[in-house]
């Protein structure tokens, strides 16, 4: 199968088990191809966990789950050093982030430390226990859920944590139509009983050919200025950093890749800014006080900021 016809593949088999969801399956799906992490930000008993597990056996992905809670330890994810009284050493027992694909549910349940040592997983694709270094399976997906903060047991993960999240997105409640059928049971297939599509080395494939989509320079400019426009918007008190810059351009690059094009179009940005943006702003206490919202003062600006012309061949 060709590249479209293997993506359009993946989110009809993944829309087996998840109804009424298209749009978030595709977000998602753009994320996972950009070689990010996603953070789903919602309410309990919506799908979020039949969506990963959907994502994962349809990608061919090795799977676990952590249900996070205040008494996980980072040695749940890290894992930790046992002494073998066989052999006399000590032998590596690996935790829940060695593996492909790692749904940490309610992550904002858990301990700042604990948060923090999934983060670094994360960031680095490697443990270091007692010295020695385990590098994580590739490729290696977090998807981490949490409740609306002021839910009981929970605490709000600060910005340097959020930042790390290529897209934060919501699931929310599924149309009657569609909850209608969840309660009959039709139409709906086991994301175990799900039929692979591709496998762990192909998704690297894919990954390293939506990296190489182009993007002209005026595009790469545009970004620029979204973040630079955060920067100094009296509204916002901390902006885009450069690791939301790049988090935008990876987006760019595999939503234009999802829509069957080796380039980039302005379109392609503007489709995947509000959920890769507004998680990685800070909004001022009068902005707050205002109403106004990450999202609401993302719109403004990309609403001042003109589109720019591609530069013709």
């Amino acid at each position: 199968m060709d590249n479209h016809s293997v993506i359009s593949a993946i989110l009809e088999e993944t829309g087996k088990a998840v109804l009424g969801k298209e749009d978030v399956l595709k977000k998602i799906l753009t994320a996972i191809i950009a070689g990010g992490h996603i953070l789903i930000d919602d309410i309990p008993g919506v799908g979020k966990t039949t969506i990963a597990m959907a994502f994962s056996h349809v990608l061919g992905l090795s799977y676990n789950r952590l249900q996070f809670t205040p008494d996980v330890l980072p040695s749940d994810i890290t894992g930790f050093s046992m002494y073998d009284k066989n052999t006399g050493s000590f032998r590596y027992v690996p935790g829940a982030a060695m593996t492909n694909f790692l749904l940490a549910d309610e992550i904002n349940r858990a301990s700042p430390k604990t948060q923090s040592a999934l983060l670094e997983v994360m960031q680095e694709g490697r443990i270091s226990i007692d010295g020695n270094t385990h590098n994580v399976p590739q490729p290696f997906i977090v998807m981490a859920t949490q409740n609306p903060v002021g839910s009981s047991g929970t605490q709000e993960l600060p910005e340097s944590q959020t930042d790390r999240f290529m897209v934060r997105l919501t699931v929310g409640y599924p149309r009657k139509e569609d909850e209608l059928q969840i309660l009959k049971g039709t139409h709906l297939t086991k994301p175990s009983d799900l039929t692979p599509v591709i496998t762990a080395s192909q998704l690297l494939t894919l990954r390293q050919e939506a990296a190489s989509v182009h993007v002209d320079d005026s595009l790469y400019a545009y970004m620029v200025s979204i973040a630079n426009a955060t920067r100094t918007s009296e509204s916002i008190t901390l902006g885009i950093s450069p690791r939301g810059t790049m988090a935008l351009a990876s987006m760019t690059k595999a939503h234009a890749f999802l829509a069957g094009r080796d380039y980039a179009v302005p379109d392609d940005i503007l489709q995947v800014a509000a959920d890769t943006l507004p998680h990685r702003i800070l909004l001022s206490g009068k902005a707050r006080r205002e109403g106004e919202t990450a999202f609401t003062v993302l719109q403004s600006i990309l609403r001042t900021l003109p589109l720019p012309r591609l530069t013709e061949a």
